[in-house]
């Protein structure tokens, strides 16, 4: 079975998509509490580090993982800025954490090295006017690899939310296929299958409205189709299934939304108040915020902040953590460890409430890579890494 490590692995989407396919995870580094307990609790054999990867030191992590035949990773993409603001370029890739991908690479030689991240990376320049993305496929390059890049979208590969990501896919040996062909369309044609709807996604779980809800609860419904059995498997109740506590005039709001209407939609008695404005009705209205979704096409894209972006199609309330779970393809058995949400950082550095500074459980969800996506990855390379396999190993008998 082959063994993959992840790194910067949050509440590992990445890593699932990978299990599924039949390979062993074997470690991960997580620099979040929350999201790495989420980890460690879903993947139980995994040996998980926690903290700043920086921190570990080459001969821990020797004699912390096996020798893995993949390394995964989304290093953060936030202008691949660091905290030493005189480190030189923060667009530069090399004076960023991609570099502990590189380091990762030198200690354990894997078949291959994928990279997870924002396609915005490809048009990202340095201040000295080179493509971030060519420098990274040349560090790549440097440390033995053939590297190539491509930008795959979610509903391609079954998953019921538009949604496109960057991959960089590293391996030994020159793949000849190394990304998966779409296995899903909006509509069912040729051999492609029909990709799930919002509501084929989550019409199965227990309605619940704002301020109900628990972290775990029973099943009311059966499931209504395969998307839903497939999540259910192996799960015998619905865990974080929590609505967020909407004050009456909030529900009031969403409940004058229409399907593609947001908050800016709504008539001028229910806008929000401003900020310390002693009642007053904001003058400003953030269109992309508490967005009533469509029923009956993909949802749009599940981002960090998703319990304040998405009104539910029939219900007047954003959606749950699991909801957003099963829109990025999370199996009902995969509980999300750690609060439901958070105050801002902000507001929690002032306060000094240090022990709540972590991923509440939509942050983990919105910020995992979908777990199909990564299936697809994953089952792709499988026949290939195979191949290289025997390759390595006719390489190693013709030295000896």
């Amino acid at each position: 079975m082959m063994k993959v490590l992840d790194l910067f692995a949050g509440a590992g989407g990445f890593s699932l998509g990978f299990q599924l396919a039949g390979y062993e995870i074997v470690g991960a580094i997580e620099l979040d509490e929350w999201a790495a307990k989420t980890f460690q609790f879903n993947h139980p054999n995994a040996k998980v580090l926690i903290g700043d990867i920086t921190s570990f030191s080459d001969e821990l992590v020797l004699a912390a993982f096996e020798k893995p035949d993949i390394i995964l990773g989304g290093p953060p993409c936030q202008g691949f800025s660091i905290c030493n603001k005189n480190a030189g370029d923060p667009a530069d890739p090399r004076n960023s954490l991609f570099t502990e991908m590189i380091r990762f690479g030198r200690l354990f030689s894997p078949q291959c090295i994928i990279m997870e991240n924002v396609p915005n990376l490809l048009n990202a320049k340095t201040k000295n006017g080179d493509m971030v993305i060519h420098i990274i496929v040349s560090e790549l390059e440097a440390i033995g690899y053939h590297v190539r890049c491509r930008v795959l979208e979610a509903t391609s590969f079954g998953v019921p939310q538009i949604r496109k990501r960057l991959f960089v896919i590293a391996s030994r040996c020159e793949l000849k296929q190394p990304f998966p062909l779409p296995t899903h369309g909006l509509e069912q044609q040729n051999t492609l299958l029909k990709t799930p709807t919002l509501w084929e996604a989550i019409s199965d779980l227990p309605i619940v409205e704002a301020r109900e809800g628990a972290e775990e609860m029973e099943y009311t419904l059966p499931p209504q189709n395969d998307f839903q059995r497939f999540l259910r498997k192996g799960s015998k109740k619905v865990y974080n299934h929590k609505a967020m506590k909407h004050s009456k005039r909030m529900v009031e709001r969403f409940s004058a939304m229409e399907w593609g209407q947001s908050v800016a939609d709504v008539p001028a008695h229910l806008m929000p108040y401003k900020r310390n404005g002693n009642g007053e009705i904001s003058e400003k209205a953030f269109d992309q915020n508490n967005r009533r979704m469509f029923p009956d096409a993909p949802c749009h894209t599940i981002p960090a902040s998703f319990y304040a972006n998405f009104v539910h199609p029939y219900r007047n309330r954003n959606f749950t953590a699991r909801e957003g779970a099963r829109i990025q393809t999370f199996p009902d058995w995969y509980i999300f460890k750690g609060k439901p949400t958070v105050v801002s950082q902000k507001l929690l550095e002032k306060e000094g409430r240090t022990d709540e500074k972590h991923l509440c459980q939509y942050n983990q969800i919105g910020n995992a890579v979908p777990p199909l996506l990564s299936k697809a990855i994953a089952e792709n390379l499988k026949g290939q890494m195979f191949h290289m396999f025997v390759h390595r190993d006719n390489l190693i008998k013709k030295n000896k």
